[in-house]
């Protein structure tokens, strides 16, 4: 009774002096402090420790407020001991109606910032805060591409995230690609929740070895949260570091450390994993826990091979010495393979230089392959594809897996049910070569929304992009394609992303602007030779395509391939259709030319009588070939 006594009277006390008042008081204002100075900061861009120093001062300040409210009184003399105040004398009761009124003040300007943030500086946030996509300019105030964004994609908006390459802290021979395997393994395990949208590798990766807040990676990615961390190796000593970051205020939904040893490596991973997707909101089970174990590797020697793999993988798409770096890459992935037998994205790497020695030698490319090896490689590819295919980690990589076999087949009997599939999928499972089997097969408006999703989970991805534009020309949408390569550009540097948008300029008859950024931002001179190709063709002047046409045939060594379009472009049948019958006979001709219809958007770029084993493969559909031309060729009469 007494210990209860002495607790009231304290109460009793606290509330005299108006401690409790000045506290209430002291954290409102502080608040409300705090979010003006965090929406000044982030007006003039000021450096987020600045902020950090603010809330620091406010957290020491709100003991030194309660401690000098409970020693000290406002008295009409001024500030005073409490114990030198005689209490009939105190003023207390009226300092407390005053703290009263700035507290119910308080409160009001809390809740005006509550609403102005809600409706003026955050419109549109009830309709699930869509995700932004990446740009290296100021942030916009709608993001690119938002028209295009389905239902499902907007409610896991809130849930979004990237997981970005672990740092490695040590030096060892191996430590960076153990690092970037480890970081692969969390967000392949993540990336099998559906309540989650991560961000595919190559754009989270794109970050790697830089410098920039985790506010502006956000941004760039279109995401809520990051995921961040280190790596330390020692002998057999493992030290991790993992932390979830919300990105608006750079908060810590989650952080550990793991100090083991290099044999526990799967089980830290996994640890990660899971508990970030508990941090995210995710109610797990034993269901989604087994997925996400078969999403990895589940080998460390595999993970640190398949990261040098898919590293020389990326690197050859683009150079010049595409076909080597790509051999490279595959006796590092036949070592994943010979440790993990059956890893699927190993094997569609893996593939990936056959299908291009294939499309080489049917296109009249230089020939990177003997006779004997183009004899082989297809079988090779095939089986690649098949083993892939049994041992899919999902439904969706199954069936996208089956429609790259068919393609490089030429069996194209089945496709249009797994289009059908495809179409109907969600999230972030990736493709290869669905493309152009769909568009010549006449689903280009159908696969709008599924670009559209596959480039918010790649943004920072040239062939996301390009894929997105494509469609949309192809399904008859001008100002849209145009609108959105237009975007492409602010984020990714690449030939292709500018040659989509000289054919989206063009496409709406804006050629004199085409023309000048072919003279300003293409890498490659035989690009920019096509590019003028392309716009002279559409603008309808012949004898200035035929000129360009000379030139760019001399730069670019695909002469059947780009002499098929550019002739489709230009209007000369008998050339498309001699080139077309040539590339027709090769092993892997009918294949290589649903890749350059696909590419020409232009209808049929000859004659399908000059293609008979083109016209069985597409005829085993039960589709018709080809599609109507999207785009006005003049020059081009069938």
């Amino acid at each position: 009774m007494d210990r209860l006594v002495a607790k009231m009277t304290i109460f009793q006390e606290l509330k005299r002096r108006n401690v409790i008042r000045v506290g209430l008081a002291y954290l409102l204002a502080a608040w409300v402090l705090l979010q003006i100075v965090d929406f000044v900061l982030e007006v003039i861009t000021a450096p987020d420790w600045i902020l950090q120093v603010f809330v620091l001062a406010a957290a020491i300040g709100l003991p030194i407020a309660v401690v000098f409210a409970w020693v000290f009184e406002m008295t009409p003399e001024g500030i005073k001991r409490e114990s030198q105040i005689d209490r009939t004398q105190s003023i207390t009761p009226q300092t407390g109606q005053k703290l009263d009124r700035v507290i119910i003040v308080t409160l009001g300007l809390a809740v005006v910032f509550l609403l102005v943030d809600k409706f003026v500086l955050s419109p549109g946030i009830e309709q699930g805060d869509i995700p932004r996509t990446v740009t290296q300019q100021p942030v916009r105030t709608s993001p690119p591409g938002a028209q295009n964004q389905t239902p499902s994609m907007v409610a896991l908006a809130a849930k979004s995230i990237a997981v970005l390459p672990f740092i490695a802290m040590s030096q060892g021979m191996d430590d960076e690609y153990f690092a970037d395997g480890l970081t692969e393994e969390i967000l392949n395990s993540l990336a099998q929740l559906p309540e989650l949208l991560v961000t595919a590798r190559t754009s989270a990766f794109s970050f790697k070895g830089q410098e920039v807040p985790v506010q502006e990676i956000a941004e760039a990615l279109g995401v809520r949260h990051i995921v961040e961390g280190s790596v330390r190796r020692s002998g057999d000593r493992l030290r991790v570091t993992a932390q979830l970051i919300r990105a608006k205020d750079g908060f810590h939904l989650w952080s550990e450390n793991y100090d083991s040893t290099s044999e526990d490596t799967i089980a830290v991973q996994e640890d990660i994993a899971e508990k970030i997707a508990l941090a995210m909101d995710v109610v797990m089970d034993e269901e989604k826990r087994e997925l996400m174990r078969k999403a990895g590797l589940r080998d460390v020697e595999a993970f640190i091979a398949f990261q040098k793999g898919a590293s020389l993988y990326e690197k050859a798409h683009g150079s010049s010495d595409q076909i080597g770096m790509l051999r490279e890459a595959n006796r590092y992935l036949e070592q994943v393979t010979a440790r993990v037998p059956g890893y699927s994205p190993a094997l569609a790497m893996h593939s990936d230089v056959y299908v291009h020695l294939l499309m080489d030698d049917a296109t009249e490319h230089e020939p990177e392959a003997t006779p004997e090896e183009i004899s082989q490689i297809h079988a090779l590819a095939v089986s690649d594809y098949r083993e892939a295919i049994e041992h899919a980690r999902s439904p969706t990589e199954r069936n996208n897996l089956e429609i790259d076999l068919a393609f490089i087949t030429g069996n194209w009997r089945g496709v249009p049910t797994r289009i059908e599939r495809f179409l109907a999928a969600t999230g972030c499972e990736s493709f290869t070569w669905i493309d152009p089997v769909a568009i010549n097969l006449g689903y280009s408006e159908a696969l709008l929304s599924r670009e559209s999703e596959l480039r918010m989970c790649d943004p920072l991805s040239a062939s996301s992009w390009w894929s997105e534009v494509r469609a949309l020309l192809w399904a008859s949408r001008p100002e849209q394609a145009l609108e959105t390569a237009n975007q492409a550009v602010e984020v990714v540097q690449h030939d292709w992303v500018y040659l989509n948008l000289v054919m989206s300029l063009a496409s709406v008859g804006q050629f004199e602007q085409a023309d000048i950024e072919i003279d300003t931002r293409f890498q490659s001179e035989a690009n920019a030779l096509l590019a003028r190709v392309l716009n002279s063709a559409m603008r309808g002047d012949g004898p200035a395509s035929d000129e360009w046409y000379q030139q760019a045939m001399e730069k670019l060594d695909q002469s059947r391939y780009f002499g098929l379009i550019a002739s489709a472009w230009r209007g000369d049948r008998g050339e498309a259709n001699r080139l077309a019958a040539e590339i027709d006979q090769k092993p892997f001709g009918p294949v290589a030319l649903s890749v350059i219809s696909w590419w020409c958007t232009c209808g049929g770029p000859w004659e399908i009588e000059a293609t008979p084993n083109f016209a069985a493969m597409v005829a085993e559909t039960g589709h018709s070939w080809p599609q109507p031309s999207p785009i006005n060729f003049p020059l081009k009469g069938w």
